[in-house]
């Protein structure tokens, strides 16, 4: 799942997006600009927008097309052009060990980005087999969210943002559609295997695209409908030989893939026109929130009080359990969405759309292993021709078309 991304994720589902970030002096003021071009997924991650101190400039972030629901910084700053010098030979030592520094640390990110983003899976579907209630756990991961933002801004670790109505009005349609997005994905994980789950959740670009072009007037490159041929042959294929396939399962990830790209699009049309952008853990964190309490009265409405510990115990489950996976599962989801979008401030949206699509591959693979799903050489081959197209799709959709 995505998700992240921004969000996209919220991409998790978390995608593609461009970085663009300008500076001006003007008076600061909080509002929101929710970005006009989006990456799956987040994260997906394009309309700029700026906001900057009359002292020091600030980077803003724009929510963005990915896989998970993820967002993307916007482009580089420019500086005042600094008087030529003599550079002491001991700094060009140094550029070598700083360049080396950067790359490991980028590495260590991508690698706690597809650790976590396993460690979700694995206990998300454990938690999901022993009890039967998706809309509930969904509700769960939230509160866990929730409680993680109040603590981040209680204790000033990032700074509470003041809203007015007017954003909170621009936020409530992604809010919605980014529970949605989690709620689908988790009732699909409840009914097939994880490695299913994921593959269909692999047309997320076939997806993006028709919406794109529907509502945006977006009219896709033929190298971009090239790419969708194998995504959607490869899910099919998939498909006809899945041993745990049901109608269920395949039906909520494909309602997941329409949600989160639905988001998107409303990202690039819902636009607050002011001055000041929210940064991506702002926005995320407020969207978390806000699922929690739109998602937590459908829950007890749907599923009653399910989660106590009498209650769990009256339908014979291990309360100690199940409460210890759901926290850990709940913490893994934040944790890789947040990875995600410190990735997204250090490499290009290809780069971070190509990693989305390995992290698939690594999801697919450990859960094949770790749960031992049966996978015949049919099926298999279906599930990588899915995924090869959506790295095709990632590398492609960054070619403009030609204009006369």
């Amino acid at each position: 799942m995505q998700t992240a991304a921004a969000f996209s994720t919220f991409s998790p589902s978390l995608p593609h997006r461009n970085l663009h970030r300008t500076n001006h002096l003007r008076r600061p003021s909080f509002s929101v600009r929710l970005s006009s071009k989006l990456t799956d997924g987040g994260a997906n991650p394009n309309g700029a927008s700026s906001s900057s101190s009359s002292s020091f400039p600030r980077r803003s972030w724009h929510l963005a097309n990915s896989s998970p629901f993820k967002f993307r910084p916007l482009a580089s700053d420019s500086s005042p052009p600094k008087a030529a010098s003599s550079v002491p030979d001991s700094a060009g030592s140094a550029e070598p060990s700083s360049s080396l520094m950067k790359t490991l640390q980028l590495g260590s990110l991508f690698g706690l980005w597809y650790l976590f983003n396993i460690y979700f899976n694995i206990y998300n579907k454990q938690v999901l087999k022993a009890f039967h209630y998706p809309v509930t756990i969904t509700a769960v991961q939230f509160a866990v969210g929730t409680v993680l933002v109040s603590v981040m801004w209680g204790l000033n670790l990032y700074k509470r943002p003041k809203l007015s109505g007017a954003q909170l009005a621009a936020i409530l349609p992604l809010a919605l559609v980014h529970t949605l997005g989690n709620l689908f994905t988790n009732m699909s994980l409840g009914k097939v295997a994880v490695s299913f789950t994921h593959t269909i959740k692999a047309m997320e670009p076939f997806f993006s695209v028709i919406l794109s072009a529907m509502f945006l007037g977006e009219k896709p490159t033929p190298w971009v409908v090239g790419s969708l041929l194998p995504i959607v042959g490869g899910v099919a294929l998939a498909s006809l030989t899945e041993a745990s396939f049901n109608w269920a399962g395949f039906w909520s990830a494909m309602a997941s893939n329409v949600t989160n790209q639905s988001r998107n699009v409303l990202s690039k049309k819902a636009m607050v026109k002011k001055e000041d952008s929210m940064d991506n853990i702002t926005l995320f964190s407020i969207i978390t929130v806000m699922s929690f309490f739109l998602l937590a009265p459908v829950a007890v409405f749907m599923e009653g009080v399910k989660f106590t510990p009498a209650a769990l115990q009256a339908a014979g489950v291990n309360v100690r359990q199940l409460y210890i996976r759901s926290l850990l599962a709940a913490l893994c989801f934040h944790a890789y969405q947040q990875v995600s979008y410190m990735i997204l401030q250090r490499v290009s949206p290809v780069t971070h759309s190509v990693g989305n699509c390995v992290k698939r591959v690594v999801v697919i693979v450990s859960s094949v292993i770790f749960f031992q799903t049966p996978v015949s050489p049919v099926n298999a081959m279906g599930t990588a021709l899915a995924l090869t197209g959506v790295f095709l799709y990632s590398r492609v959709k960054r070619i403009k078309p030609k204009t006369a």
